[in-house]
């Protein structure tokens, strides 16, 4: 029993001896608590007319009436922007549609409306505006991926030597 005594021992004292060396190590893995931003304290109101082609999607946005909230500005556009307006049996209308958002700062909740301002438009073929930024988003990293470099046997070619022309 003595025997098992002491190695057991070392190895608690090894321990307790290299937990303050651990210390630093410990402290800088804690992330920082993320900042949450405040709720606005004023009700907010923005309204986009949008057109919407015949498969429900909005391809673009024709008027915006926003608040003096940019972020909610920029929040609510991009929810316009990715928008499907159908009804409830799934076909839709191809038209103007006005939709607004609501901000309470009571309740902290956001309302939206849509209304059919006009049916019909010269659109309803054309694509949505997310499907639009999507296949921009993915040009974009086929530019970046394949830049337009000259090719690799033509860099490491042999250059001339550069001739030394006397002052005269």
């Amino acid at each position: 029993m003595r025997k098992l005594r002491y190695p057991i021992a070392a190895l608690l004292a090894a321990a307790v001896l290299g937990l303050p060396a651990l210390a630093p190590v410990v402290r800088a893995a804690t992330p920082h608590p993320l900042i949450t931003p405040r709720p606005p304290s004023v009700p907010l109101h923005t309204e986009f007319v949008v057109e919407v082609n015949r498969l429900g999607q909005v391809v673009r946005v024709t008027q915006k009436h926003g608040c003096k909230d940019l972020n909610f500005n920029a929040h609510t556009l991009g929810n316009v922007l990715q928008m499907w307006i159908r009804r409830p049996d799934g076909t839709a209308l191809v038209g103007l549609y006005r939709v607004t958002y609501a901000y309470n700062p009571h309740t902290r909740a956001i309302v939206r409306h849509v209304a059919l301002v006009r049916a019909g438009g010269n659109w309803g073929n054309d694509p949505g505006a997310a499907n639009q930024m999507i296949d921009d988003a993915k040009r974009l990293q086929q530019e970046q991926e394949h830049p337009h470099l000259p090719s690799l046997k033509k860099l490491l070619k042999p250059t001339p030597k550069p001739t030394h022309h006397p002052a005269g």
